[in-house]
């Protein structure tokens, strides 16, 4: 039995599709155990085997679902965590029970997040008895990257239990033949999609390091300044020659600004043209990753 742990939070936006490439890619049995948080349009919860509606951090939410499947699963079946806006797009059970029999723990790794190497929670494949022998964790912790760059995210403590024990684990990279951002539209393995910011706004902070220099972002912008001025008029009586020395930078803030909306409403865009596209055609990810030919068709099932 495969056993499909994955967090909706907010937005239904992509229940259906995750759930359509679900059955379209594996056809062994298998079971979803979801969080639908903030999701109150109950037809939605059907599609699902088990559903909470949690509170607090995604990593305790996914610690908490997992749980529940080790209740009821056998140490010798399958466990795959996966995002919201994560899922396999090609044939998925031949290639997970003949990969867990070399490795025991598959895992996305964004080495193009500053040279992230932790197991990510987009996907994440392991046996249910390996998940709870190494008290599989994806709470948030810091991690510090080879290039010295400290990321707080899930997935330093699934990567600490896995070095502590020497474990031959694969990593997923990305194998994107095509860029359309340097870290969201990923293929990984060429076998999963991760969409990239599905819930939330679509900035990363690879966005921000192309517009802001550490050192812009404490710089007033001109509508800062404005703004003060207008809370209190009597400061131009008070200003001195060298108070003028901050309006060249305040003119980059303001560009770095617009910079920025601009960037985040094509981003934006992006992102709405590629989910259009994922709803109709199967192989949309070709455009991303071109350099697998498409699978031989497998039946559908998993119920």
């Amino acid at each position: 039995m495969i056993y499909v742990v994955t967090v909706h939070w907010r937005s239904p936006q992509w229940i259906t599709p995750q759930l359509a490439y679900l059955h379209r890619n594996i056809s062994a049995p298998f079971r979803v155990f979801a969080d639908l948080n903030r999701i109150e349009d109950r037809s939605l919860w059907k599609g699902f085997d088990h559903v909470e509606d949690l509170r607090g951090p995604h990593g305790e939410k996914l610690n908490v679902l997992a749980r529940m499947v080790a209740e009821e699963a056998k140490p010798s079946d399958t466990i795959i965590f996966l995002d919201s806006d994560a899922f396999p797009i090609r044939p998925l059970d031949r290639w997970l029970e003949d990969t867990l029999e070399v490795h025991p723990l598959i895992a996305v790794q964004r080495q193009e997040n500053f040279g992230d190497l932790r197991p990510h929670p987009s996907f994440c494949a392991t046996t249910v008895g390996f998940w709870t022998d190494i008290s599989g964790d994806w709470n948030r912790d810091v991690w510090t990257t080879p290039s010295g760059f400290a990321l707080a995210d899930a997935g330093t403590q699934v990567l600490n239990a896995l070095e502590e024990r020497s474990v031959d684990w694969l990593p997923l990279v990305r194998t994107n033949t095509h860029d359309s951002h340097p870290l969201w539209f990923g293929v990984y393995g060429h076998y999963i999609y991760h969409h990239g910011a599905g819930s939330r706004r679509k900035w990363s902070v690879i966005d921000d390091q192309k517009v802001f220099t550490d050192a812009s972002k404490s710089d007033p912008s001109l509508g800062s300044l404005s703004t003060k001025v207008r809370q209190d008029p009597t400061r131009l009586l008070r200003l001195r020659p060298r108070d003028l020395e901050v309006l060249p930078a305040a003119s980059a803030r303001t560009v770095r600004q617009i910079r920025k909306r601009l960037l985040l409403s094509a981003n934006e865009r992006k992102s709405d043209r590629v989910f259009a596209r994922l709803t109709t055609d199967p192989t949309f990810y070709r455009r991303f990753d071109d350099s697998f030919p498409d699978p031989a068709p497998r039946t559908p099932g998993g119920r």
